[in-house]
C-alpha cells in the first residue's frame, strides 16, 4: 500500500507580505474597484466642473459665439451698478425666504394632520402631493388665468362676497408675492411628504408614554413631534431654499419680471441680459447666482446639521 505524505501548508506571515499588503492590513491592494468610479467622475467633470470653471472665465470677458475679450471685473461692476439688476438680487432673497419659510410651516402642519386619524387620510395625502407632479409651466399658465384681475376666477369669487380683488400679477405691490404663493401651493406637497416620513419614523412608544403622562395634543407636538422631526425640517429648509433662489419658470411665465422690474429675480434678469445679447453680463449673473446659493446654503446646512448632532 502506497503511503501518502501530507505536506502542511503554512500560511504566509505578515512579514512575508508585500509592503502594499501590509499597509492594507494583510489584504492585497488592487485599484480595480476604483475603476467603477471613473464613468461617474467623467460625467461629473464634463457636465459640472468644466462648465463651472468656463463660466467663471467667461464672466470676466465680453464674448460672443465667435470671439471673446478679457475685461476683468467690469461685468460684475455693471451688474451691481444697474438698479434693475440689484432689484432682481433683492427680490431673489425675499422670494426664497418667503417660499421656504411657508413650505416649512405649512408642510409640518399638513403632515401632522395627515398622520392623525382622520377620514380619507390616504386620499388627502395624494391630493396634497398632486401639484408637485404637475408641470411648472402648466401651473403658471393656469394661475395666470385664475389671477386675471378682470376675468379671473379668484377675483370673480371675491366679488361675490363684496371684495374688490387686486391685480395679482399687474400690481407692483402684489406681483412677486402672488408668484410666491403659487410656488408654495405647488411645492408644499413635497415638504409635507418629507415631514410625513419623519413623523411616522418616530417610535410609537414615545407617543404612548406622553398619552399615559396626560400630555395633550399641543404638548405632544411641542415636546415630541417637533424635536424628533428636526432632520425632516433641515431637509425641507435646504431643498426649499435652493429652489427659491434658483426660481425662474413660474416668474417668467406669470409676470416676465413685471410690471416693470418689480418681480424680477436673478434668473429672469440673467435671461433678459442673454436675450439682449449681453452674454458676458449674463454669465456674470450666473456666477453671482452660483455664489449666492453656495454662500447661503452651505453654511446653513452645516449649522443645522451641527445643531442636530449636538442635540
Amino acid at each position: 500500500m502506497r503511503s501518502v505524505t501530507v505536506t502542511s501548508i503554512r500560511p504566509r506571515s505578515r512579514a512575508d507580505a508585500t509592503p502594499a499588503a501590509r499597509a492594507a492590513g494583510g489584504k492585497i491592494y488592487t485599484p480595480y474597484k476604483y475603476w467603477f468610479y471613473l464613468p461617474a467622475a467623467v460625467l461629473y467633470g464634463v457636465l459640472f466642473v468644466v462648465p463651472t470653471f468656463a463660466s467663471f472665465y467667461y464672466s470676466l470677458t465680453r464674448w460672443t459665439l465667435f470671439d471673446s475679450k478679457f475685461i476683468g471685473l467690469d461685468n460684475f461692476r455693471l451688474f451691481f451698478s444697474e438698479p434693475q439688476l440689484v432689484k432682481g438680487f433683492t427680490n431673489t432673497l425675499i422670494y426664497a425666504f418667503v417660499t421656504s419659510g411657508s413650505k416649512v410651516v405649512l408642510g409640518l402642519l399638513l403632515a401632522v394632520l395627515l398622520t392623525s386619524r382622520i377620514v380619507g387620510r390616504a386620499y388627502l395625502r395624494s391630493v396634497v402631493f398632486f401639484p408637485v407632479l404637475a408641470s411648472t409651466i402648466g401651473v403658471a399658465i393656469m394661475f395666470t388665468v385664475l389671477m386675471n384681475p378682470e376675468r379671473g376666477l379668484i377675483n370673480g369669487a371675491l366679488g361675490l362676497i363684496g371684495i374688490d380683488g387686486p391685480g395679482w400679477l399687474t400690481d407692483p405691490r402684489y406681483a412677486l408675492m402672488s408668484v410666491a404663493l403659487v410656488d408654495v401651493w405647488k411645492g408644499v406637497g413635497l415638504a409635507t411628504l418629507i415631514y410625513i416620513a419623519g413623523i411616522v419614523s418616530i417610535p410609537r412608544e414615545y407617543m404612548e408614554a406622553a398619552r399615559v403622562d396626560g400630555a395633550g395634543a399641543w404638548e405632544t407636538f411641542r415636546r415630541i413631534v417637533l424635536p424628533l422631526s428636526r432632520p425632516a425640517t433641515v431637509t425641507v429648509i435646504i431643498l426649499s431654499l435652493i429652489g427659491g433662489l434658483r426660481s425662474f419658470e413660474l416668474i417668467w411665465v406669470m409676470t416676465r419680471g413685471g410690471p416693470g422690474f418689480t418681480s424680477d429675480v436673478i434668473a429672469s434678469v440673467i435671461y433678459k441680459q442673454y436675450q439682449a445679447g449681453f452674454y458676458g453680463l449674463s454669465t456674470a449673473g450666473n456666477v453671482v447666482l452660483f455664489l449666492v446659493v453656495t454662500a447661503i446654503v452651505l453654511p446653513l446646512s452645516w449649522f443645522l446639521n451641527r445643531k442636530e448632532v449636538d442635540m
